[in-house]
């Protein structure tokens, strides 16, 4: 067998291990995987559960661990299931995002973004998934997880960068022997929803012990559960009128430059109505009445988007895991792991159409009635000012007979037109992520006290996003460019003319398979690593203490590339309603890290010291940036716990830890995109009434004409134009915490931790919020200058005036990225966990809690420091989710020998929205009130029979008593989270599901 001290075994499993933000865990309990199974003799880790101990009892760094045990009554089929659930853990991108979700699952430590924490497993990173180097939840092997550890606050010195907020390790079972497998499916109340899982893993030792080897395979399918399916969804609200909300692109067809008081005959305009009365005929979105004449615009003629998308978004995922070690000699042990796994990921949403896009149309259109000709020609060119038609009666007449553009009579109008394409069917992205890591390493002892272990690992991931069910802008204008119905005047790529006046059912499957294009997306993104620490004791002692100073020196390199290639599609954004293009990115850096750090016990086993012990960290990184500059940082922390009696431990930790842009940050290209937005401060008639707004409105882009007729877009959205930036700098943070942990002796079976968490960030990477870009202009309208680059900066479309638009257009909103941005947040978490015999069965208690005391996010030093708490809005939280201000999940298990019955108690702080404004009224009937959020109960039962010693069957009813999220409309938040009417990654959308799983062991 190894001759690795036992010294150091047990101290590396006692918590300098793992997750105690020690180097000397992360070695030492690679080199010891038994010490994952059952606690050696002299370990003072409590266990809590089946035998799997907390990391959160020792040394000086809370951690929140979550157990296997734990994991298998709630029957959660993702790592981002088990992490969403967590107190303090912010929901990210997952299955619960449909709308914003880029086909994969992450997680948010805090709300301070999901790409300012790492994902672990054993200790090690893998390759990221993202271009902003987050690691895809869906690659983890559910089936090997022995429990998960979240450790708050900067784990830089012993991770390195990206640790700014935490850490998420999952630590797989190791010198797993036998044959395990296990079949579950669960489905909703409603009878949709439908989640299939199986995984096999068969294991074995081999040549007396001296080796093991693991494998596991895994299959996993769900289905989606569409919004339309449930009755607070099925309609879209708008969140600050309650009427029956959705998008301005409709049917039938949307039309600028229109004057419907002409539709007859050209013979009236605006005159001496004012210009105000005039636009708001002419500048509001036409619409046609059926292919007959064109009527203005109504509050119901928004199109109901929502039953269309979904709450839990399809999944498929075939996935393996295998590992290895082998002792090569008494002192040598070489070990190995490989990750494989192969999902898809689909989001589904309302169909595609022209989102706002301005075209040309001949008067000879073939399906243009002559009302509707009419209506284009009589549009007042001068309004307010004396009516000057576009055209004649007589030129109008001629040019409906014109099909010839060389015609001196052929004539074309310009306008704006939004048309939904419902003939077409739904949006439908399909991301297909092949992934795969390996490792291999050597490890082994210098001397009986002195370890060493070193390792490499390369990984990659691709994803090919197939983006379906589209119209192209391009065939848009091309096919309307018609004057007869068979041909296009550009025929060269069998161009079908297109019907948009007619109404909905006008557009023919013809029409539709020419206009219609699939594109694709490909990222790439891997991820080489090469590490080696030493680490252990030499032997020497405090000379109060009696365990000797530990150390761990070390080691690493770390490369990272990722690149998009988008197809020539995506890269145009000519995709109708993809909300902007996909520019190509191509970007790396690598890192050269060295790392120290010590663990000194200073007094033990002294009156009022049964222990006493201090730990000190540095690492220092020197970053090459391909095309930039680099950077080089240094990382520290220190900290302590102090043991006075049994059962009381004090402890304290301080880290100044450091995040370095990503790829993302660094290498983007400016590109426009759709942000969210309430309110436009040049929408209604408030520009005519203020010749200093009117200025500025005008500045951005929009004509004196179009002043009181610009509206919002009914859906909340505009656009943005940000990019990356290769002139950013690493952020830097500061972090504390301070705690107690309490086993008293008169409470077998007893532990409370109880830990305060403060975290700061400056020079932080970020965006301004929308409402940040706003104030800085519309914040004190009589002062502000249209001059202000402020305000110029922000770009409207030229042909309505409006933020929203076609993005090679509407520049929108400008959000630039910066290192102005300062992030804060503290609070405390408490667990408890418990274990009694009393009597008739053995009762475990499990409780954690979170009370988020501020979370503060300000994007630049004049941006308002914005409190997120408790708050809702399209600002807050920094990632657009929600951040209550407290939760707990408390699980109480009753173990009957054969059976186990367990009761999960998951609560939610109530919620109010940032501004209070929206809504209060009557809905359907019920008087409802959208600034409010009540306080949130969910409750999950398990049955657990052990039919045999090899078989057991699980039942699991969630959401117990079938609550219902709590209806806000459609506008009040960002779009990924705010979905449905309501928060559906932070509450339960899908209502009551039943979930059965039998797992098999040999």
């Amino acid at each position: 067998m190894k001759t690795f001290s036992k010294r150091a075994l047990l101290r590396a499993s006692a918590a300098p291990a793992i997750l105690s933000a020690s180097l000397i865990a992360t070695a030492a309990f690679a080199q010891e995987p038994q010490a994952a199974n059952a606690p050696a003799e002299g370990d003072t880790i409590i266990v809590t559960g089946s035998l799997i101990r907390n990391p959160n009892l020792e040394r000086s760094t809370p951690v929140t661990a979550t157990t296997s045990d734990q994991i298998q009554l709630k029957q959660n089929n993702t790592a981002e299931d088990i992490l969403r659930e967590i107190p303090g853990v912010v929901p990210s991108i997952g299955s619960a995002v449909n709308n914003g979700n880029g086909g994969f699952s992450l997680t948010d430590l805090r709300g301070l973004g999901s790409f300012r924490n790492i994902v672990l497993v054993d200790g090690s990173r893998l390759a990221p998934s993202t271009l902003r180097g987050e690691f895809d939840l869906n690659n983890i092997p559910l089936a090997l997880i022995e429990r998960v550890d979240v450790l708050t606050g900067g784990a830089s010195t012993t991770y390195g960068a990206d640790a700014i907020a935490g850490v998420v390790n999952f630590i797989t079972k190791s010198d797993f022997a036998g044959l395990e497998g296990n079949i579950s499916n669960q489905l909703t109340e409603q009878g949709d929803g439908n989640y299939f899982r199986a995984d096999l893993t068969l294991g074995a030792n081999f040549d007396d012990g001296r080796g093991n080897v693991v494998f596991s395979v895994g299959y996993q399918q769900s289905d989606p559960v569409y919004q339309g399916d449930r009755s607070f969804s099925s309609a879209s609200i708008d969140s600050f009128t309650g009427a029956s909300g959705g998008s301005g692109t409709s049917t039938p067809s949307r039309f600028t430059n229109v004057n419907v008081t002409g539709a007859d005959s050209i013979t009236t305009g605006c005159g001496a109505t004012g210009q105000v009365a005039c636009n708001a005929v002419q500048g509001n979105r036409q619409v046609t009445a059926a292919g007959g004449a064109f009527r203005p615009t109504s509050a119901f003629d928004a199109y109901n988007f929502n039953p269309y998308n979904i709450f839990q978004t399809p999944f498929e995922r075939f996935n393996m895991y295998g590992a290895g070690r082998y002792e090569v000699s008494d002192a040598v042990e070489v070990y190995t792991r490989g990750v494989f796994s192969k999902n898809t990921v689909s989001t589904i949403i309302a169909p595609s159409g022209v989102f706002g896009i301005s075209v040309n149309v001949p008067l000879s259109n073939p399906y243009l009635s002559a009302a509707q000709r009419n209506a284009f020609c009589a549009f007042d060119t001068n309004p307010g000012a004396g009516y000057t038609a576009r055209f004649s009666q007589a030129e109008c007449d001629a040019a409906a007979l014109a099909t010839n553009p060389n015609d001196p009579n052929y004539k074309t109008v310009s306008t704006t037109v939004s048309r939904r394409a419902t003939e077409l069917g739904p949006r439908i992205s399909d991301f297909t992520t092949t992934f795969f890591d390996y490792r291999i390493g050597a490890r082994g002892g210098i001397t009986d006290t002195i370890d060493w272990d070193i390792s490499g690992a390369y990984g990659q991931s691709e994803q090919v996003q197939t983006q379906k069910g589209y119209w192209l802008n391009s065939r848009v204008r091309q096919a309307l460019l018609a004057t007869n119905t068979t041909s296009c005047l550009d025929d060269s790529n069998g161009c079908v003319p297109l019907n948009l006046f007619g109404p909905d059912g006008s557009i023919t499957a013809a029409q539709n398979a020419f206009l219609n294009a699939n594109s694709q997306v490909t990222t790439k993104t891997s991820l080489a690593q090469v590490k080696g620490t030493v680490s252990g004791d030499i032997g020497i002692a405090a000379p109060w203490a009696s365990d000797a100073v530990a150390f761990a020196i070390g080691g690493e390199y770390r490369k990272y590339t990722a690149t998009r290639e988008s197809d020539l599609l995506s890269q145009s954004g000519d995709l109708g309603g993809a909300g902007g293009a996909s520019p190509n990115v191509d970007g790396a850096y690598d890192v050269y890290e060295a790392y120290g750090e010590l663990i000194l016990p200073l007094v033990q086993d002294k009156p009022f010291f049964q222990d006493l012990t201090a730990e000190a960290g540095i690492r220092y990184s020197d970053y090459s940036v391909r095309g930039g500059s680099g950077y080089k940082t240094t990382t520290w922390k220190a900290g302590g716990s102090w043991t006075p009696v049994d059962g009381i431990k004090i402890r304290g930790n301080y880290a100044h830890a450091v995040r370095a842009p990503n790829i993302s940050e660094l290498f983007s290209p400016l590109n426009t995109v759709l942000t969210n937005l309430s309110a436009d401060p040049c929408a209604g008639i408030a520009p005519t009434q203020n010749a200093n707004l009117a200025a500025i409105c005008i500045a951005q882009g929009a004509t004196a004409a179009q002043l009181g007729s610009i509206i919002n877009d009914p859906a909340g959205q505009v656009n943005t134009t940000t990019g990356g930036n290769l002139a950013l700098k690493p952020e830097k943070s500061n972090s504390y915490t301070i705690g107690v942990v309490l086993q008293p002796t008169f409470a077998r079976g007893l532990s409370i931790t109880v830990d305060y968490y403060n975290i700061k960030i400056t020079g932080a990477i970020t965006n301004p919020t929308p409402d940040d870009v706003i104030n800085g202009c519309f914040g004190n309208v009589t002062a502000a200058s249209a001059t202000d680059p402020a305000c110029t900066n922000i770009r409207r479309d030229p042909s309505t005036g409006s933020l929203f638009g076609e993005a090679a257009v509407v520049g929108g909103l400008y959000q630039p990225l910066s290192n102005l941005g300062r992030l804060q947040t503290d609070g405390i978490d408490v667990s408890l966990n418990y274990s009694k015999d009393i009597g008739f069965a053995q009762w475990s208690l499990a409780a954690t809690g979170n009370w988020t005391h501020s979370s503060k996010f300000q994007a630049t030093p004049t941006s308002v420091n914005r409190e997120c708490v408790g708050l809702y809005s399209v600002n807050c939280g920094y990632s657009g989710s929600l951040q209550p201000e407290f939760q707990w999940s408390v699980r109480n298990t009753l173990s009957f020998g054969v059976a186990d019955v367990s009761l999960l108690w998951r609560y939610i702080d109530g919620m109010k929205y940032e501004d209070g404004d929206a809504f209060v009224g009557e809905l359907n009937g019920k008087q409802v009130d959208f600034n409010h959020i009540p306080a949130e109960h969910y409750f999950d039962l398990t049955t657990r029979f052990h039919a045999s010693d090899e078989l057991t069957f699980t039942l699991t009813v969630q959401n117990l008593l079938d609550n219902k999220p709590k209806v806000v409309g459609n506008t009040i938040g960002a779009t990924a989270f705010n979905s449905g009417n309501v928060y559906p990654s932070t509450y339960d959308a899908l209502g009551r599901r039943y979930a059965v799983s039998a797992k098999f062991r040999f």
